[in-house]
């Protein structure tokens, strides 16, 4: 199978995506401590991904938006909604400040990620739908013989939705290589693990029956999750396995189930953000 690299594209400014990453995280972990949200960990665990893609691979420019010739991300795991804020925050899509206005009455920044927010393609919240979105976009732009590539992030509880199997088998049909599918395989969903939920495995073998190629990464390594996102294999799909850690990042939250909902008080959020300013990632 022959592959192209592309090159990449960094918008984080000075910032390296390590830095940007911390910065997301703290982010996250203030929006809903004062918001008294949930899903802090689901969000906690893409922050690696999210800063990569924005920082180093993605074709997008906080001064041309809606460029047509932009990448394209979805953020299908829309619950995870305050990582995507920040990262938009960080790179200079959105205003800073505009991150205290979270869950507040009215406000754009919704608890499920919303298209009202400048930089966010998709609503999302339901789960299963932003793969087939994704792979529709990835079609219209083969059709107009446009060459920029969407990359849609899906949590691994997810793929329990049929609509991800059949938007795989869809773009593998159409041969959509310029679609990337990331799975956040952090092995938890909102109540237990996802073995006991519905496992998912042998997960890689099932993706390349429907047709995908298959990088597995380690899902907080940024040169491993940077070599895969910026590899192309014609005429095949790509889905990327990042194994990741719920609640990356804060020792008192990472791999607990309970963080999927519960909210940070005073106290968590100090010694949280504590943590976030000695660690490397």
């Amino acid at each position: 199978m022959q592959q192209k690299q592309l090159k990449a594209f960094c918008v984080a400014d000075n910032k390296t995506s390590i830095e940007l990453a911390r910065s997301i995280r703290k982010n996250a972990l203030e929006m809903v401590h004062r918001a008294k949200a949930s899903h802090i960990a689901s969000a906690l665990s893409i922050a690696d991904i999210l800063a990569v893609l924005y920082g180093r691979v993605m074709k997008i420019s906080p001064e041309e938006i809606d460029s047509n010739d932009r990448d394209r991300f979805i953020l299908s795991k829309g619950h995870a909604c305050v990582a995507l804020y920040s990262t938009l925050a960080e790179v200079g899509i959105i205003p800073k400040e505009q991150l205290q206005t979270y869950g507040d009455d009215f406000s754009w920044l919704m608890n499920h990620v919303s298209h009202k927010v400048a930089g966010v393609e998709f609503s999302t919240g339901a789960l299963g739908h932003g793969l087939p979105f994704g792979v529709g976009k990835a079609l219209a732009a083969t059709i107009a013989q446009q060459e920029w590539r969407t990359f849609v992030l899906l949590s691994d509880g997810e793929m329990d939705e049929g609509s991800n199997w059949e938007a795989l088998m869809f773009s593998a049909h159409h041969h959509l290589d310029n679609v990337v599918a990331i799975i956040d395989y952090n092995k938890l969903q909102s109540l237990d693990t996802v073995e006991n939920t519905l496992g998912l495995e042998p997960l890689v073998d099932k993706l390349e029956a429907f047709g995908s190629k298959v990088i597995e990464v380690d899902g907080h390594n940024h040169n491993q999750l940077y070599d895969a996102l910026t590899t192309k294999f014609l005429g095949k799909p790509l889905v990327v396995v990042a194994h990741t850690i719920k609640g990356k990042g804060v020792s008192f939250m990472q791999n607990k189930v309970e963080w999927h909902y519960k909210n940070p008080n005073d106290q968590e959020l100090s010694l949280a953000l504590d943590e976030l300013g000695a660690i490397d990632a």
